[in-house]
């Protein structure tokens, strides 16, 4: 399978916009552990309408100005990890889920433990908002780009905060 990608520079490092076809299959982070995400071929393709789109909708993010994305998404994992990361779509801007209301929210309560590794390995980061998930006692947690982006990102939605430059 061959993926297109484009870098994006943003405020929590460059991201790796990846699609297939008609869909965006991924974004990685600048310091992307190796395998989290599992993808075919990549080809560069800065023209790619869908990364376009994608990087667009970014850019208006990180500005203040968009709070929900409109972008056909294609998630690559097991049916479990699916059924996390459409979870993840459910979350609100602005508000976070801990990983045991996650699991109670896909009808399997005592999987908190399965809910927050395939919530580390959602290919989708930030559209699918997986920073948006903490632990039971409301401080951050694991995050694949990191806590600072983490917290970036969490700041960046509470709009009574200001955020500084990553």
């Amino acid at each position: 399978m061959s993926y297109d990608y484009m870098f994006m520079p943003s405020p929590v490092g460059q991201l790796t916009l990846v699609a297939r076809h008609d869909k965006l299959s991924a974004i990685l982070w600048e310091t992307e552990r190796a395998n989290r995400v599992r993808l075919g071929e990549l080809r560069a393709a800065d023209d790619n309408p869908v990364l376009l789109e994608t990087k667009r909708q970014l850019t208006e993010y990180f500005a203040g100005r968009r709070d929900r994305f409109e972008l056909e998404l294609e998630f690559t994992g097991t049916d479990f990890q699916k059924q996390v990361w459409r979870a993840l779509l459910t979350i609100p801007f602005g508000e976070t889920r801990s990983y045991s209301q996650i699991a109670q929210q896909i009808g399997n309560p005592s999987a908190v433990r399965a809910v927050g590794a395939a919530n580390g390995r959602n290919p989708i980061s930030i559209i699918a908002p997986c920073h948006r998930v903490i632990g039971a006692s409301g401080g951050l947690t694991g995050f694949a780009g990191g806590l600072e982006a983490k917290q970036y990102l969490l700041a960046l939605e509470d709009r009574g905060q200001t955020t500084k430059s990553f």
